[in-house]
């Protein structure tokens, strides 16, 4: 079956904000918020850290699900614990998930870049896997943060000229860490306004 992702507004190459489902060998389900890299056509990679409970359950089960959603109630309650499991569905899906797909492990390959928190040697998993079914409930889109950080850094930009140089410094260092994950994950639009800011900023004598 050809899946296409472009129905929930995933783009090759593009970085997703997403809340992954998984269950351990008890069926005991868990959820956590974590990135999705779409590598095109069926498949999309993810790089998680060794120890949560999802890494475990998916190189236990060598399956998962990948779930769109923008409710921040439950990206929150995802991070800081674990959902009831009464919000999860049979299929180990959220119930109240926009669209969903499920994935099968194809790889697992242990991997750490310098930009790490935690700079430790086989300290993160990369995981390829193929995506076997799609499921979209309501129309979305997958959430890529790079727009979020665009409109941040123009609010700040708006207030530049206000502030004074203490203010100014912590502008300029947000807009550096914008800049840096929109690059990352963000779209062509996205790099192309940041490119703007950034120009903006120069103008006004900082070299950001």
């Amino acid at each position: 079956m050809e899946i296409d992702l472009a129905l929930i507004g995933m783009e090759k190459g593009r970085q997703y904000e997403t809340i992954i489902t998984t269950n351990d060998c008890e069926n005991v389900k868990n959820a956590a918020p974590i990135g999705v890299l779409y590598a095109g056509e069926d498949k999309i990679l993810n790089r998680i850290f060794k120890g949560s409970h999802t890494l475990n359950n998916i190189i236990s089960q060598g399956e998962f699900v990948v779930n769109i959603t923008h409710n921040p109630k439950l990206f929150t309650s995802s991070t800081i614990g674990n959902l009831p499991q009464d919000y999860f569905s049979e299929d180990n899906s959220l119930k109240c998930a926009d669209a969903y797909f499920k994935c099968e492990v194809i790889s697992l390959k242990e991997a750490v870049t310098q930009s790490d928190p935690i700079r430790k040697t086989n300290a993160a998993m990369i995981i390829k896997s193929k995506v076997t079914h799609l499921i979209i409930k309501k129309p979305t889109k997958a959430i890529n943060r790079g727009f979020s950080y665009v409109i941040d850094s123009l609010i700040n930009l708006t207030r530049f000229d206000k502030v004074g140089e203490d203010k100014k410094e912590e502008y300029l260092k947000r807009f550096k860490e914008a800049n840096r994950v929109v690059t990352k994950v963000g779209y062509t639009e996205d790099m192309k306004a940041m490119s703007e800011i950034k120009k903006e900023l120069i103008k006004k004598g900082y070299e950001p």
